[in-house]
């Protein structure tokens, strides 16, 4: 299968682009790899983001290199930790949830995982249930309101089956994560924002525009 890769990658320095804060948030950076090449990706526009000044990774840290990070931070100061990057974290789901764990057992502020929902076609199986007890909150990128104009937006490797994949993900993954929200980028059509918010609607979980 292959895996779109930006060919700046090579560029990233390991260091403050591992976890880095944006916002109230503090964020954790594990991968550049993505099963999509989305029109509107902020690390087409830019190497960095909040408090860090690349985010481009010349390697994915193992797991004890993200927790010796971590260390570097007070999570109590944070309003919630997230799984999010220059890459889609399910790449890494086992090791993100190795991480989540550690959080667990060291802090009570929340954890989110940003993610395509597309894990389960990344590994061939239903890999929602990986996610109770370990993750307070997910945040899925919808983006469009059909398969169609999903496709020709954030072409996914999978192609257009990745919508419906989509759908399922955010079905199953609410019988094990009690926070579950959706999200668009506001560049899409303004009638397109309404039909994805009527989906969420449908679906009963969080809607927001980005």
């Amino acid at each position: 299968m292959e895996i779109l890769l930006k060919e700046r990658q090579e560029n990233g320095k390991m260091g403050n682009n591992i976890v880095y804060t944006y916002g109230g948030g503090l964020y954790i950076n594990m991968t550049n790899r993505c099963t999509n090449k989305c029109e509107f990706c902020v690390r087409q526009m830019t190497d960095g983001l909040g408090g860090a000044d690349s985010l481009w990774l010349d390697r994915e840290p193992e797991v004890s290199e993200v927790i010796e990070a971590l260390k570097a931070f007070r999570a109590e100061d944070y309003e919630e930790i997230i799984f999010c990057g220059y890459g889609e974290p399910a790449m890494r789901l086992d090791d993100v949830l190795e991480v989540a764990r550690y959080l667990k057992e060291h802090t009570d502020t929340k954890v989110r995982i940003n993610t395509n929902g597309l894990a389960d076609l990344i590994y061939g199986k239903r890999t929602a249930p990986m996610l109770e007890g370990v993750i307070d909150r997910v945040s899925i990128s919808l983006n469009e309101a059909d398969a169609e104009a999903y496709d020709a937006l954030c072409h996914p490797t999978f192609g257009k089956e990745s919508y419906d994949a989509i759908l399922t993900y955010i079905r199953d993954v609410k019988q094990y994560v009690e926070d579950v929200a959706v999200s668009v980028v506001s560049c899409i059509p303004k009638d397109a924002v309404e039909r994805c918010g009527k989906i969420a609607e449908d679906l009963d979980v969080k809607f927001k525009v980005r």
